[in-house]
């Protein structure tokens, strides 16, 4: 069984930077494909980023987002940068293999809100 929770959320202003942390409680990540999701105010949860074997981004965060692992191996980060206010939604961390689809992961986290002002 693999705990994720994530941390670094807040309230930014747009053009800002924040940096989501996904630490892992019962087992290390380097063995599990990693991603990020993110789900806004009544939309569905989508695909931001994804590392394991692959790094992957959504083309509305590429450029802007970089996903990497830490040095302990029980962290993985999403650096977020020249953030916009369509950025604001709350983002998870997941653990399975990396890929675009939900489905491929197993374990996730409660999620932390990020809110971009204008």
């Amino acid at each position: 069984q693999v705990q994720l929770v994530e941390s670094g959320g807040g309230l930014v202003q747009a053009g800002g930077s924040l940096r989501l942390s996904c630490a892992a409680s019962g087992r290390t990540l380097s063995s599990y494909g990693m991603g990020w999701f993110r789900q806004a105010p009544g939309k569905e949860r989508e695909f931001v980023a994804a590392i394991g074997g692959v790094t992957l981004y959504a083309d509305f965060v590429k450029g802007r987002f970089t996903i990497s692992r830490g040095s302990a191996k029980n962290m993985v980060s999403l650096q977020m940068n020249s953030l916009k206010p369509e950025d604001t939604a709350v983002y998870y961390c997941a653990a399975g293999r990396a890929g675009r689809s939900s489905s491929l992961y197993d374990y996730w986290g409660q999620g932390t809100q990020v809110t971009v002002s204008s």
